[in-house]
């Protein structure tokens, strides 16, 4: 063991103890075993619990947590640039977005009026049922 830097030497027992504390030598000791098993950094458990900032929020015209406070901007949808954002690398992202996802109001009653031409303001015709005698 290497002698400790500032220690007395108890002439009698021989035992070394230093100025200032008692136990600052155990200490020490204490403090360096402590810091060798400290050397493994986590990316797990341990810093999830100091996320406590939120940098995004709700946004107003796509409604993600995707708006950033600082920034002023969406990083899903652009807001508040006019043009949405999109990229043709996202291919999933635009399926997520694009025509027949959300309620089509007039798009799905469409094809059944172009079928019948458009017609608007007049009676089906009965069908005659024949008689069968």
């Amino acid at each position: 063991m290497h002698e400790p830097d500032q220690a007395n030497v108890n002439n009698k027992t021989g035992e070394t103890y230093h100025l200032g504390h008692p136990f600052a030598a155990y200490l020490r000791r204490f403090l360096n075993v402590q810091a060798k098993s400290d050397l493994k950094m986590t990316k797990g458990t341990t810093s999830f619990g100091k996320r406590h900032n939120k940098s995004h929020t709700a946004c107003r015209r796509c409604g993600k947590i995707s708006y950033h406070i600082q920034k002023k901007t969406c990083s899903s949808c652009g807001y508040p640039a006019k043009k949405m954002r999109n990229f043709n690398w996202g291919q999933k992202a635009k399926g997520r977005r694009t025509v027949g996802t959300g309620r089509m109001r007039y798009m799905k009653t469409l094809t059944r009026r172009f079928k019948n031409g458009f017609r608007e303001g007049t009676q089906a015709k009965k069908m005659i049922a024949s008689k069968s005698e």
